[in-house]
């Protein structure tokens, strides 16, 4: 029998850690969430490699490192409401909910996100809730938001999502240009969204979020 908790030790260990994450509310999330529990079955074995974790076409968890550098940058505190988009099979949601006080996640996928609800259950996340809708239009209803976290790759961001944003809060991105990206985490002030690059990173274009969709900054 596999022994997921060794593993999720070394993941931290050897991809977390050495990536500059140090942040104790961070390792302990990484540290606490069961990442195979958020993949397909047939996956369970390859979820705490260092690499993005095939979900479906175009769709992944991002790798523990990127995830990692990503929420280090963003510096979520216990009282903040985080809208995750683009949460899959539920691990971003599970990771964020140990962080944030509130977590609302979005998945436009029906029965992805159904599952995603069902392994948050199954994990006792209840201050998760998944909601079904597209990427890009996020969720405005229940914001505004004091971070926004996208997971997977981005070309742009629509302005309806930057618009969810509360002034001085946080969003963090992986814009892809070809092959190679960059993790960005923009600071919303005065109204307007400033950019500050992090590290390099690569994830899938999410839909709604290329070029092509008609979206401009």
């Amino acid at each position: 029998m596999t022994d997921f908790s060794a593993r999720r030790v070394m993941m931290v260990d050897t991809q977390v850690r050495p990536s500059d994450v140090t942040k104790f509310p961070i390792i302990d999330a990484m540290l606490s969430v069961p990442r195979e529990a958020f993949v397909p079955r047939d996956k369970r074995e390859a979820a705490y490699m260092g690499e993005n974790l095939v979900l479906q076409q175009g769709r992944v968890v991002l790798e523990p490192r990127t995830l990692a550098k990503l929420l280090d940058a963003l510096d979520i505190q216990p009282d903040e409401m985080v809208l995750d988009l683009g949460c899959g099979l539920g691990y971003s949601a599970a990771v964020l909910a140990r962080l944030a006080d509130a977590v609302v996640a979005v998945e436009e996928d029906e029965a992805m996100a159904a599952e995603a609800q069902d392994r948050l259950s199954q994990a006792s996340v209840d201050n998760a809730a998944v909601i079904v809708g597209p990427l890009a239009a996020g969720a405005a209803k229940h914001g505004p938001y004091d971070v926004i976290t996208v997971q997977g790759g981005v070309e742009v961001i629509p302005p309806a999502l930057l618009a969810q944003l509360k002034d001085g809060g946080r969003i963090a991105a992986v814009f892809m240009e070809g092959a190679l990206g960059v993790a960005r985490v923009g600071y919303k002030s005065d109204g307007k969204v400033s950019w500050r690059f992090v590290f390099n990173a690569s994830a899938p274009v999410l839909p709604g979020f290329a070029l092509s969709g008609g979206f401009r900054l």
